[in-house]
This record gives structure tokens, C-alpha cells and sequence, in this order.
């Protein structure tokens, strides 16, 4: 059974970064407002040159906040639009994701029910650029030697406690490919293991435009990085898998453009 929550004031801050995703973004906050709960919107647009202002402008009386300027990047974008909220959980959705039906009621409840968990996190589907379905992210219960050998946690299926989130800074805005991998770590150090969810509640487009698709060696590399500021080393799998994820899967996406 579900835990019922009060609309009172809002449970959950959603912050939404966005640059020139304006065909998506209409999807993304549909998703958001659509969900069981009372949340706070707060979206951080780079200056985008497409119809994202014209998505925003639609959409402006149901967000608590927004902005639309240049800014430092995608996480220092997420951190300030997390900063201008108050809700006691916090998450982000990159504007070109979007959440299930329920899917945020199904983070909150079981954030609530393991008062011990700092962050739960659910399924999700990997959907190609119109949001179709094409395989489940792998995903299963938190082990650090785990997360040691790959991000097995969809940024999209998250929810944060917010004293969590201000405790360990937010994310690091020094990165810009895995700041979401960095993040867990910092949290699972100080607080312990996330919870998992076992339900799917998110959708995560994969397409040849995204930047871990386009920025495939670079994003390897920061993760690696990120990896071996908390363990010490870098894992033998992750050479071992270099040239499929980052070579051979280039290749295939490049085909497919």
C-alpha cells in the first residue's frame, strides 16, 4: 500500500536543467506534474536558442522558479535550482527524461518507510529518442564493490533526502559527465548503502546527441577518475571494457545518425 501525502506544501523539489532540449522538455514536465504528489519545479535553462522559451513560457505558472541564461554547466545549473527550493526531498530530471506514472510516489514511499536510507532508487527504461522503451537499465541492491565496477543507479530513478544533499554539497561542479556517479559515492561514504526500489519509475533517453553518447571517451575517463578518488584504483574491468563502450559504441551510434 502506498503512503498517502499532504498537498499542503510541496514533498519534493524537482530541479530541471535544460539547453536547447525544447522537444523533450514538454514531456518531461508533463511527467513531473502529472505525478501523485505536491512538488516544487525549478527550472534552469543555459540560454537555449530553440523553443524552449516558448515550453517554458507555457508552462510558467506551475513553476516555483526559473531562469534562462548562460550559466557553469549542467551541475552547477542543478545545485542552484536544488538551492532555490525547500521541499524535504530533493531530485533532478534532465529535460530530456521523464518520470512513469506514479513513479515519484514510488521514490517517496519507500524513502519514508527506511528512515535509515539517504536516497532511494528505482528502475528504468532505456527509451530510444521518442521515448519508446528499448531495454531496462541494469540496475539491483547497492554494494559499493558494485558500484566500484560501473553507475549501476539511473540518475532519473532517484530521490534525495534534502539534509543529505546540502550536507555532502550537492554535486561536484568541477565535473560534467559523471557528477551523478561522484554523487553516490560521497553519499553511500557518509551515510551508507541507498536503498533500492524495485519498481520502474523513470524513463532515460539514449540517443547520439546526449553527451555521454557523443562524449563517450571523455565520460569513461571522469568515471574512472571519480572511481579511484574512492577506492583508491581503477578496477580492471574498466580497461577491459575501454574498447566496447567507448570505441565500439561510438562507432554504432555514429552509424545510426
Amino acid at each position: 500500500m502506498m503512503a498517502e501525502f499532504s498537498d499542503s506544501f510541496p514533498m519534493v523539489t524537482v530541479a530541471v536543467p535544460c539547453l536547447n532540449h525544447g522537444r523533450f522538455l514538454e514531456k518531461a514536465l508533463t511527467s513531473i506534474f502529472g505525478q501523485d504528489i505536491s512538488v516544487e519545479v525549478m527550472l534552469a535553462d543555459g540560454g537555449s536558442t530553440d523553443n524552449t522559451p516558448g515550453v517554458i513560457e507555457k508552462w510558467r505558472n506551475r513553476l516555483s522558479w526559473w531562469r534562462s541564461h548562460p550559466d557553469a554547466g549542467q551541475a552547477a545549473a542543478i545545485n542552484e535550482a536544488i538551492s532555490r527550493g525547500s521541499a524535504p526531498f530533493v531530485c533532478w530530471l534532465n529535460a530530456d527524461d521523464f518520470y512513469l506514472e506514479g513513479g515519484l510516489a514510488h521514490l517517496l514511499d519507500g524513502l519514508q518507510r527506511h528512515p535509515e536510507a539517504p536516497v532511494v532508487y528505482g528502475r528504468s527504461w532505456n527509451t530510444n529518442e521518442q521515448g519508446v522503451p528499448m531495454r531496462a537499465y541494469w540496475t539491483g541492491p547497492f554494494s559499493e564493490w558494485h558500484l566500484s565496477q560501473r553507475c549501476f543507479i539511473s540518475q532519473p530513478a532517484t530521490l534525495i533526502r534534502r539534509q543529505v544533499w546540502e550536507s555532502v554539497g550537492g554535486l561536484d561542479e568541477h565535473l560534467c559527465l559523471a557528477m551523478d556517479y561522484d554523487l553516490w559515492w560521497k553519499i553511500a561514504r557518509r551515510y551508507g548503502p541507498l536503498y533500492y526500489l524495485s519498481d520502474f519509475v523513470a524513463a532515460n533517453r539514449v540517443y547520439g546527441q546526449t553527451k555521454t553518447s557523443s562524449l563517450r571517451r571523455s565520460h569513461w575517463l571522469e568515471a574512472m577518475s571519480v572511481v579511484k578518488r574512492y577506492t583508491g584504483r581503477v578496477p580492471l574491468k574498466w580497461y577491459l571494457l575501454w574498447p566496447w563502450s567507448v570505441w565500439f559504441k561510438s562507432a554504432w551510434h555514429i552509424q545510426r545518425i
